[in-house]
């Protein structure tokens, strides 16, 4: 039912977007004729193209859903980008409509012609003046301002596209950050935690973006590596020898891993073990001690729907009061039970840092912290970008990232 509703709401968004997108790119663009029949055969063909992309990537095997992918979701990009763009543009139009209309005209109003007068010859009596005509659209006009929204908005949506595109398939950098914890034991000072999120292995990124970012991480000789959700986008038996190189990571003090809510769209009875056999420990609601500090990891909020939701109470319970905990959780708006259980530091992704401007802002509406470091009273927060993407293989001002926390005692 939940998955049913996602995919009504998106095609009913979908069809709205696309309609104002003929209207703007191809009724106002064109006269009635061969190139306007044109343009809404392929407005309506994009239109199926995109709600049948995330259809797919819900149903069909995933060489099949590579097939439709590359085309499919880079236009939801164009689309929302030009939408976007076209949006913000009807306000230039709405201030240049009166130079649309053209000048107004003054007309002389003839004098009232005498019955049996010769009308061809019938003169208008000086300072009768007819009111002034009404403004009536200049088509040429019109039809100019039109297409040169129309050229903005296309040009300026693919071409951020395409720099998107390569901002995305891009090597993740690498974000540093010291975070200072009042519980910290002095012997810990620096103690450095690698925090990677949102690796999203499906039909656009396979074994390779895995071996990349494993090779990322081994090179900042970390202490501890923090896996912290969304792996994958498909099966085990799709992506389990995409995911093998995760068997490589290194650090002195382990590796980690809690679920994402796409582990629980993908199969999480299985995956759990997959990735365990991968030598990442799995928290599941848990804690382990690591020398000065306790490490505790909660399943995704989205578990709730598959009987496998948080439990903070079994995850953080019982522990020394005197030692500072890090909780693994996936999304950032689990850091309000956090701060109830006393939690010091929670390590975050999923918001992709919002992936593509200006849909950050959809984002605020659900997290509190889209990327970076936040404070919530005594508990602080770390949000990472993610290392890959989700639909559109597209960021526009949210590049990937791998994050290389310092812990620091005060």
């Amino acid at each position: 039912m939940i998955v049913a509703a996602f995919l009504l709401i998106v095609a009913l968004m979908v069809g709205v977007i696309h309609w104002y997108l003929w209207r703007r790119l191809v009724r106002d663009t064109t006269r009635p004729g061969p190139w306007r029949r044109a343009g809404t055969v392929l407005i309506v063909v994009l239109a199926l193209l995109a709600p049948t992309t995330v259809i797919a990537g819900r149903t069909l095997p995933m060489a099949q859903q590579r097939v439709l992918a590359w085309p499919g979701y880079l236009w939801l990009s164009v689309m929302f980008l030009a939408f976007s763009i076209l949006l913000v543009l009807e306000l230039p139009r709405l201030a240049l409509r009166p130079w649309v209309r053209g000048a107004r005209r003054d007309v002389a109003e003839p004098a009232p012609a005498l019955v049996g007068a010769d009308q061809s010859t019938a003169t208008p009596q000086p300072g009768t003046v007819e009111p002034a005509t009404p403004d009536l659209p200049d088509p040429s006009r019109r039809l100019l301002l039109a297409r040169s929204a129309a050229i903005v908005a296309g040009l300026t949506a693919v071409g951020t596209t395409a720099v998107g595109t390569h901002t995305a398939l891009s090597a993740p950098r690498v974000a540093r950050q010291q975070i200072s914890l009042r519980k910290l034991p002095r012997s810990m000072d620096g103690f450095r935690i690698a925090v990677v999120s949102d690796i999203h292995l499906g039909p656009l990124l396979g074994r390779g973006h895995t071996q990349r970012i494993v090779d990322i991480i081994n090179r900042l000789d970390a202490d501890l590596v923090t896996v912290v959700g969304d792996l994958v986008d498909g099966t085990v038996a799709e992506l389990g020898s995409a995911a093998q190189p995760l068997a490589g990571l290194r650090s002195r003090r382990g590796s980690f891993f809690v679920t994402g809510n796409h582990e629980y769209f993908s199969g999480f009875q299985e995956w759990i073990p997959e990735v365990e056999s991968f030598g990442l420990t799995v928290l599941r609601n848990q804690r382990v001690e690591i020398d000065g500090l306790d490490l505790a990891g909660v399943n995704d909020v989205t578990g709730g729907n598959y009987g496998d939701g948080p439990d903070y109470e079994r995850a953080l319970s019982g522990r020394d009061p005197a030692k500072p905990v890090v909780l693994m959780a996936h999304q950032p708006i689990q850091v309000t039970d956090a701060q109830k259980h006393g939690v010091d530091l929670q390590l975050s992704g999923h918001t992709h840092g919002g992936q593509i401007f200006p849909f950050s802002y959809l984002v605020r509406l659900q997290q509190p912290v889209i990327s970076g470091y936040a404070r919530f009273g005594d508990t602080q927060l770390y949000v990472t970008r993610g290392a890959g993407f989700w639909g559109p293989p597209v960021r526009v001002g949210a590049p990937p990232d791998v994050t290389l926390i310092e812990l620091r005692a005060e």
